[in-house]
């Protein structure tokens, strides 16, 4: 009885036993069963296994690959929960480690076709975020100050009091942002497309917005102060003043609705021409 108990525990305990077990006694039931239709009728019996092996074949064709299917998306599903949890865990931890593993799950999320990041606070300081996706993503009163973001997708994001400061966002997309206090201190913006951003007190001081497309764009005490606007279109954009635009670097080139462009040339020649 024991040896019996022994033998049990030690096939239960492993799957590929226990299904090799069911497989020989089932296999023995069976055929002990159909042994006499195999001399009586075996024609018979031949076709119904061949009827019965094609049905097998539909089976793993459809079902296997069903369950292929689902399988996938749940570890799919797991993965990017996963990565969410790991910037929850790293959310308000100022340190490079936290920066890279941020980043990492950002770029791993991106992988997944999610771009509508929750952010918020995040550090992601001095890191390499170029080419990135964060369309509509929250990164309200997040440091990603002295980090790499050229031609990255912020379209639509929220950047409320964000910090920006001394990072690369040349040819970045901003249009449609929510910016207002954000910090852009000291950035490259070369080429960056703000159109439609809502940039109510933001600070552009000592930036370098060559080419920058500011169209559309509301702009409330937003600080242009020694800021490089060579090339900027302004146009359709509303809060701009004098008091504004005269501390800038350079006006020259940019572009201004008619009104704003006339009180320029009246006021400020030298920064235009």
């Amino acid at each position: 009885m024991n040896r019996f108990r022994k033998i049990y525990d030690k096939v239960i305990q492993h799957p590929i036993r226990s299904s090799a077990t069911v497989l020989v006694l089932v296999s023995i039931v069976v055929i002990g069963l159909s042994l006499p239709l195999y001399w009586t009728q075996f024609d018979e019996m031949y076709l119904n296994v061949l009827a019965e092996a094609h049905g097998m074949i539909f089976d793993i064709l459809v079902i296997g690959m069903l369950l292929y299917w689902l399988r996938e998306q749940g570890d799919k599903k797991q993965r990017i929960s996963q990565y969410i949890d790991e910037i929850d865990d790293f959310r308000l931890w100022e340190s490079e480690e936290a920066a890279f593993r941020n980043v990492g799950n950002i770029k791993r999320l991106n992988r997944h076709g999610i771009t509508k990041i929750d952010l918020v606070g995040t550090y992601l300081r001095k890191t390499n975020l170029s080419k990135v996706n964060l369309t509509q993503a929250n990164l309200n009163t997040a440091n990603v100050s002295n980090s790499v973001l050229i031609e990255a997708n912020l379209q639509e994001a929220r950047l409320n009091q964000t910090n920006f400061e001394n990072a690369n966002l040349n040819q970045a997309n901003l249009s449609k942002t929510y910016a207002s206090g954000a910090n852009f201190k000291d950035s490259f913006l070369i080429k960056a497309n703000f159109e439609g951003a809502f940039l109510i007190k933001t600070d552009f001081s000592n930036a370098y917005l060559m080419e920058a497309n500011l169209r559309n764009c509301a702009l409330a005490e937003t600080n242009f102060d020694d800021a490089n606007l060579y090339k900027a279109d302004f146009r359709g954009s509303e809060g701009l003043s004098l008091e504004q635009l005269q501390k800038a670097k350079s006006l020259y080139l940019a572009q201004f609705d008619p009104e704003i462009y006339a009180i320029l040339e009246k006021e400020v020649p030298d920064l235009i021409g």
